[in-house]
């Protein structure tokens, strides 16, 4: 076997050790394709059609596929493959000899024959699949043997988009000032064939045209290897608040002609102290799904769909989004990240999708994060902080701080160490201590793992409730500067504490709070569409309200005093926990325990 082919089968084989360390839950870790065979059957074939989708600008497409195979079993299924050829002679460095994989990728996804009408009898059957624009022609391939032991029976025709290379699935993020928003997007077009830039304006204003900035990576960044296409991001300065804005995506050629993407709009940011009505929606945890039903049998993520579509119902009531981490769940299988960012197109083409870093995206041994796991299957954070802009100083290390009107926003990166006299615990304190709260009164922590406080049963083994050393080194911090809600993804379920300090309850209310803020209350929203976790069975004296069910949670301000929290589930979006808080400047102010100065010592 040549270096490089074993190099390739020694990634696959680790990254399907890596998801089998976590259940097997990834559908395509399941797929043993470094042991594929080709056995091609002239009594089986497979047709797919249309051959040309797209051809009216559409990103996604229904794909009939028909097949047919003289000796039917349970275990066939059929792969769907991009680029079209996908053997070892097509793989980056390998020239197809020696005795290495045959079939040098995972499929994007897969669906089981057996599910066509009367296959098992006839042998003949047809499945539909939806395909998303992802810069490189398709093909369908049939195998048997299930997924421990595939072997290729028969290859379909190869269809493709009119322009696989059009631009794609824009991402908005608010820039690091707040009337900054930048746009983000993929494209087939490296900056040597076409010139990206974003073209935008007010309505009946003349529009402007602002160049962007083009990235990618190579296989020598992630295994799990799929050419990731290019990343493109503008910078849109200068934004008045609460504008509404235009914008089109495009590429330039060398002739001059364009390639458009669709057009958008998004209303600008307020600016900081801003009084108006702003609306938060946060969660975690949600990944990706399939709405034509590939993959069924992992049931990885069962809500996630349900959690997008009920927020694209809502969107006209959603200014901005926080998805707290564990993003996709790609795992190192890049084709999954097109495939969210395509699922997520309506939601972040509207409003800024603010992204945290989660152990799915980043841990890996020796990769500088703070946990040695295998849970990011080798992506060591290099898709998320590609794939969406954040307004970090160093995309390494994932937290920042963003203002949004009233709201100012702390977002630590848990993947990296928080304690006390660390990089990021200078920044936490920093971001917590710098804002003003008279005109932002509204101050929120946000993490991917739990920091604070869960039931969840991992967290509650040990009594701890939360990662260890978390609210150690950080609860002096948030009571000192009177953090108001901190939020948490990682335990796939929903959880509410009391206004809680030191483990202890410091307020017996529950729907409504006012005055004086005596401590922060944590709230675990985790459960946006992954398999969810079960909590412990003894309820700890801080938990107020806690439901295994998918959901997310919904900030409504509406001035300096008034805020309003809502927890929504995602099978029908409505509220099932909620409280309001109403205090005033002064109340932020007032000592609580251990907030003070020594010679102010609260009795």
């Amino acid at each position: 076997m040549r270096p490089e082919g074993a190099a390739r089968l020694a990634c696959l084989l680790l990254l399907a050790a890596a998801a089998a360390g976590h259940g097997g839950v990834q559908p395509l870790s399941r797929i043993a394709i470094h042991r594929a065979r080709v056995a091609l059957d002239a009594a089986a074939a497979v047709r797919a059609s249309p051959e040309l989708l797209g051809t009216k600008g559409e990103d996604t497409a229904w794909v009939n596929v028909e097949f047919v195979i003289p000796h039917p079993s349970d275990d066939d299924w059929i792969g769907v493959f991009s680029p079209s050829n996908f053997n070892a002679s097509t793989c980056p460095g390998s020239h197809g000899s020696g005795p290495g994989p045959v079939i040098c990728s995972a499929p994007i996804k897969y669906q089981v024959t057996n599910y066509s009408s009367d296959y098992g009898k006839s042998g003949k059957g047809a499945l539909k699949f939806q395909l998303i624009n992802q810069r490189q022609d398709f093909s369908f391939a049939l195998f048997t043997g299930g997924l421990s032991n595939p072997k290729l029976i028969a290859v379909s025709n190869a269809i493709a988009f009119a322009n696989p290379k059009a631009p794609v699935y824009p991402r908005l993020a608010q820039g690091k000032s707040w009337n900054e928003m930048t746009v983000t997007w993929t494209s087939g077009y490296d900056i040597n064939e076409a010139y990206p830039f974003v073209e935008w304006g007010i309505k009946w204003s003349p529009p402007v045209r602002t160049a962007a900035g083009t990235v990618t990576f190579d296989r020598d960044s992630i295994c799990g290897w799929r050419d990731p296409g290019f990343i493109h991001t503008a910078f849109l300065t200068d934004l008045w608040p609460n504008k509404e804005y235009y914008y089109k995506i495009g590429h330039m050629l060398p002739d001059g002609s364009v390639v458009w993407g669709k057009l958008s709009s998004f209303k600008a940011p307020p600016y900081p102290g801003q009084k108006s009505l702003q609306r938060v929606v946060i969660f975690g945890d949600m990944g990706k799904a399939e709405r034509d039903g590939s993959n069924e049998y992992a049931n990885y993520q069962p809500g996630s769909l349900n959690t997008t579509d009920t927020l694209i119902k809502d969107l006209d009531n959603i200014d901005i989004v926080f998805h707290i981490g564990d993003i996709t769940y790609a795992n190192g299988y890049i084709s999954q990240w097109d495939q969210f960012t395509q699922q997520v197109e309506e939601i972040t083409s509207r409003v800024p999708y603010m992204i945290a870093s989660g152990n799915h995206e980043r841990d890996w041994p020796n990769s500088g994060s703070y946990f040695n796991g295998t849970d990011s299957g080798g992506e060591c954070g290099v898709l998320a902080e590609t794939m969406y802009y954040t307004p970090t100083e160093n995309r390494a290390n994932y937290w920042y701080s963003t203002d949004y009107g009233m709201f100012r926003f702390c977002v630590a990166d848990s993947e990296h160490d928080w304690r006390e006299g660390t990089e990021q615990y200078k920044f936490i304190e920093n971001c917590l201590a710098t804002v003003d709260r008279k005109k932002q009164p509204w101050l929120i922590f946000i993490a991917h793992r739990v920091l604070g406080y869960s039931s969840g049963f991992f967290y509650g083994r040990d009594r701890s409730f939360a990662e260890p050393m978390s609210r150690q080194s950080l609860q002096k911090l948030w009571q000192k500067y009177r953090v108001d809600l901190a939020f948490y993804g990682h335990v796939h379920n929903y959880e509410r504490t009391c206004p809680v300090y030191e483990e202890q309850c410091m307020s017996s209310e529950k729907s409504h709070y006012s005055g004086i803020m005596n401590g922060t209350i944590h709230v675990v929203v985790g459960g946006a569409g992954s398999h969810l976790s079960n909590f412990t069975i003894q309820v700890p004296a801080w938990s107020v309200y806690r439901e295994m069910d998918y959901g997310f949670v919904k900030l409504t301000a509406f001035n300096y005093s008034s805020l309003l929290y809502e927890y929504k589930r995602s099978s029908d979006g409505k509220v099932y926990d909620s409280f309001t808080m109403h205090r005033e400047y002064r109340d932020v102010l007032a000592c609580v325990k251990d907030s003070c100065p020594p010679a102010l010592k609260a009795t």
